[in-house]
């Protein structure tokens, strides 16, 4: 990952109200959520909702896709995954070992 896209998707994330709307794609697993649900779930006016997401689309933290009616939303698994070995990937100079869901613990 390239550090301009890691800004991207850290600042992105860096909103109270972006990262409860990742966060909730994120547990919704890949067949996500409709656009209208999050906002319900967020408790969101429509405008507000669909300008954090534009945000997130922009950062490739999700993805949409039109069916029908329904715009339903999905967290880039893919992104967020890269991000985290973005992140830890040079993790205490190799003297630990590091990885998604596992805490840094130096030697």
């Amino acid at each position: 990952m390239k550090t301009v896209v890691a800004l991207a998707a850290l600042g992105a994330l860096g909103h109270e109200t972006r990262l409860a709307a990742f966060r909730t794609l994120i547990k919704a697993g890949p067949d996500g959520m409709a656009v209208g649900e999050l906002r319900e779930h967020l408790d969101l006016p429509p405008a507000t909702l669909t300008a954090h997401l534009n945000v997130l689309r922009a950062a490739t933290l999700i993805r949409d896709q039109r069916e029908g009616r329904v715009i339903r939303v999905r967290a880039n698994y893919q992104q967020m995954s890269s991000l985290i070995a973005y992140l830890t990937e040079n993790c205490c100079a190799g003297a630990a070992e590091c990885g998604p869901g596992r805490a840094c613990t130096p030697k």
